[in-house]
């Protein structure tokens, strides 16, 4: 098993985003190779599996799992795709300091443990620890964000948007260093993760607590203490705020009217979304979009 070594980066700077997609390697291709390309190239296989190599450390991305490739290295394929595989893919500056760590040591203290005086409000570095390759506990989750940034991808020149993407990289970056722990998933964060990633997928959809229930094969009650335990929300307001999510990224990409946004995210009537999203962005729809998608 390859021993998991972890990207160490100090904060601020912070990591910046830089550009995301969505490629399949046919059966019997296989991935580019690359020499010092200056950014981390994060890749997150969906379906098959890739087979790559950085200088002397071969890895076999499977689905569900995760690799760093480095900007100061060289990586190559160490082997054709025996079957068509899917990735997610993303480019991204460290932003300032990092380095590679074993997984072993612990992390330095930043600051010098004597006594010292501070400043009020002075800005304090820490650090933070990716794994380089891992097996993300909440893969569900993880493509979600990469579909939220490939959403975003055409307006990228607007501030707004841009803003919304380094966001969600954030996030993404947080789901990669929760897994360099290696802890499983309890049962109640296994079964909420299961129901969101059927929220996700019909969130366009009536949903009923039957539905999910079925689906999850728990009884809603139960599947509604987990959600809460683990997303501070119940089934219903998880799956409200997924779809005002969904609008908020349709507001800004297209031009669709307002009350077909609300429909495209499983409302049925436009009065509803509206409340909804006011609500919860404390501005409505079409002020949102008035404020954020202005080119």
């Amino acid at each position: 098993m390859i021993q998991m070594a972890l990207i160490e980066m100090t904060i601020p700077p912070f990591p910046h985003y830089i550009t995301s997609g969505f490629n399949t390697i046919p059966k019997n291709a296989k991935h580019p190779s690359r020499s010092h390309i200056e950014v981390f190239d994060l890749l997150i296989t969906t379906s098959g599996c890739l087979f790559l190599a950085e200088e002397e450390q071969r890895f076999e991305v499977a689905p569900g799992q995760a690799l760093i490739l480095r900007p100061d290295c060289y990586h190559f394929a160490t082997q054709v795709c025996a079957e068509d595989t899917s990735t997610y893919w993303m480019h991204f500056h460290a932003g300032g300091h990092w380095n590679m760590v074993d997984n072993t040591l612990p992390a330095l203290p930043l600051e010098d443990p004597s006594p010292v005086f501070i400043k009020p409000f002075s800005v304090e570095p820490f650090t933070i620890r990716i794994p380089q390759y891992t097996t993300l506990l909440q893969p569900e989750k993880t493509y979600e964000l990469f579909e939220q940034l490939h959403q975003l991808q055409p307006r990228a020149h607007v501030s707004g948007a841009r803003f919304a993407q380094q966001q969600l990289f954030h996030e993404l970056m947080l789901q990669l260093s929760v897994s360099a722990t290696k802890e499983q998933l309890s049962p109640s964060l296994a079964c909420a993760e299961k129901a969101a990633s059927y929220l996700r997928q019909h969130y366009r959809e009536t949903v009923s607590a039957k539905a999910l229930g079925d689906h999850v094969n728990f009884h809603p009650v139960y599947i509604a203490r987990c959600m809460q335990r683990e997303y501070g929300c119940s089934p219903t307001e998880y799956l409200l705020r997924l779809r005002i999510q969904q609008a908020k990224l349709l507001l800004l990409q297209t031009d669709l009217p307002v009350a077909h946004v609300g429909e495209e995210v499983g409302f049925e009537q436009p009065a509803y979304f509206a409340t909804c999203f006011t609500r919860l962005e404390g501005i409505s729809p079409r002020k949102y979009r008035q404020r954020f998608a202005r080119d």
